[in-house]
């Protein structure tokens, strides 16, 4: 087989990088970075390695764009927030999508986390550049909050990490939590319980008094497939 390009006739470029990232996500999580190879890749998306090639350019290039994919849909819930967005509103779509999204994508989520373990050898320049500007860009406007009297004025820096690695604990750590809750996966009733327990130490901590009027997490979980 040789690589194809995306036609009428042959699966949308969508399409089929959808599959080629869905089957990287699985290899590199079961055998990490340096175990994973093109071939194993493409023998899992069912396609030739030139396809791999044509579509994603290196394992390295393929690799990367899966570590941005999951930071892009944990962090898509506070893009469009403003010095007029409502705390915890904001707040609490942030924590249970973060929450959902885990569940969905455990082996996205643990993928990131190894490569931050590991030092992040091929996501220092984007920790470093790209996602520290995002996360000033975001700060700025918790602190408008702040000077608003929404909230109180803790440190934003220390606000998002804490989000993070609070709900990541459930994914990352899913082996610890199972066994100490004597079953193999969280039920919707313990997403559902872990989400508020969250929200109410996260945003009495930060001084905000009213709670998110809709407790269910907004649609940007969902709109997220797995070809994002």
């Amino acid at each position: 087989m040789t690589a194809v390009s995306a036609t009428h006739e042959s699966p949308s470029r969508e399409r089929i990088e959808a599959s080629i990232l869905l089957a990287a996500e699985e290899v590199f999580s079961q055998h990490g970075y340096r175990g994973a190879s093109l071939q194993m890749i493409a023998d899992r998306a069912g396609l030739p390695k030139a396809n791999i090639l044509y579509y994603m350019g290196s394992k390295q290039a393929l690799y990367v764009r899966l570590l941005n994919r999951m930071m892009h849909r944990w962090n898509e819930v506070l893009e469009d927030i403003t010095p007029d967005s409502d705390p915890a509103t904001v707040l609490s779509d942030f924590i249970r999508t973060k929450m959902v999204l885990g569940q969905r994508y455990p082996k996205g989520s643990k993928l990131f986390a190894a490569e931050i373990l590991a030092g992040a050898p091929f996501l220092s320049d984007y920790l470093a550049g790209e996602l520290r500007d995002w996360v000033s860009s975001r700060a700025a406007i918790i602190r408008q909050w702040s000077a608003q009297g929404k909230m109180d004025a803790v440190d934003p820096r220390w606000l998002i990490f804490l989000i993070w690695s609070a709900t990541q604990h459930y994914t990352e750590y899913s082996a610890q939590v199972g066994g100490i809750l004597g079953r193999d996966a969280l039920t919707e009733e313990d997403l559902e319980s872990i989400s508020t327990f969250l929200e109410h130490v996260i945003l009495k901590g930060c001084g905000i008094t009213g709670s998110a009027s809709n407790s269910a997490p907004n649609n940007s979980a969902d709109a997220h497939s797995a070809g994002n």
